[in-house]
């Protein structure tokens, strides 16, 4: 489908009625984790594919913000969508037999990098930067797993303070491309930020990194998943959840999977990100 044509059918989906999603189209969403641009150009492709996959119409619906794709998800807007671990976390306490289906290789064992302008002359350790207290600091957005929610444990875990004890000032850029441009352009002295945007960025040789420098990563976490209702059997036939899980998981195109990017998708399950819950609780950042 020609890119302009993509673009319309988006439009025309995000402007659809909640009573849409009782049609035959399955509408799903993603985490606005990078530039909306870039975004659209993923998951189209990703929407050809499932569409052909399981013979039914599949749109993709982009959002602002990490909330508004939990909201998509609880309205029945979508009834798919690539969740963090947090926000994957929240849409299934919303809705009822909402289930993880699939996520990244990667994602069972994710991290978050932790970036300094290479003016604060900070440099890669496996310690946490004590060296870091008392500079600025930015987190992606407000509910992202990589960009806010670990790196915060970590910091608690680390420091025994609040990041915002420790460092002079602290702020939420929205998402992680942007951290990375606010850190490398000194408006921020170190952030956090999704460890396959930073890798990503060193492989297209962007020159952001010229001015940025990777001081620490956090231990290993579950992150990003697909996450599916529980009503969509009824909508769609028997074995229709396990339908798409099976078209996920079969996703080997490397372009498709160099989008997330992904080496490959594997099988999740909801006890998988019991961890990721139980962080969130110890923070205060589930109601």
């Amino acid at each position: 489908m020609p890119l302009l044509s993509r673009l319309f059918a988006t439009m025309l989906a995000t402007a659809l009625p909640l009573s849409a999603a009782a049609q035959d189209t399955l509408y799903f969403s993603a985490i606005p984790d990078e530039d909306e641009t870039r975004l659209i150009e993923r998951f189209s492709a990703v929407a050809d594919y499932l569409s052909e996959e399981l013979g039914v119409p599949v749109a993709f619906v982009p959002v602002k913000s990490y909330p508004a794709a939990v909201t998509a998800f609880r309205n029945d807007q979508v009834q798919l969508a690539w969740f963090g671990g947090l926000s994957g976390v929240q849409a299934r306490l919303l809705v009822d037999g909402a289930r993880a289906i699939a996520q990244g290789d990667e994602d069972t064992t994710f991290v978050s990098y932790f970036i300094a302008h290479t003016d604060t002359g900070l440099e890669r350790s496996d310690d946490f930067p004590e060296a870091a207290r008392g500079l600025s600091f930015t987190f992606g957005a407000k509910t992202s797993t990589s960009g806010r929610l670990m790196p915060e444990y970590g910091i608690r875990q680390e420091t025994g303070e609040a990041p915002e004890d420790f460092f002079s000032r602290v702020g939420f850029s929205g998402d992680h491309s942007q951290t990375l441009r606010l850190v490398a352009s000194g408006a921020w002295q170190v952030g956090a930020l999704n460890y396959t945007v930073y890798d990503q960025a060193v492989a297209d040789n962007a020159p952001e990194v010229e001015t940025t420098t990777i001081i620490w990563q956090t231990p290993p976490y579950p992150d990003y998943n697909w996450t599916i209702r529980g009503d969509v059997d009824a909508r769609w036939g028997e074995g229709f959840a396990d339908r798409v899980q099976a078209a996920l998981i079969g996703m080997d195109d490397p372009d498709l999977l160099a989008a997330f990017p992904r080496n490959a998708f594997i099988a999740a399950r909801n006890d998988d990100y019991a961890p990721i819950e139980q962080v969130a609780r110890d923070l205060d950042l589930l109601e």
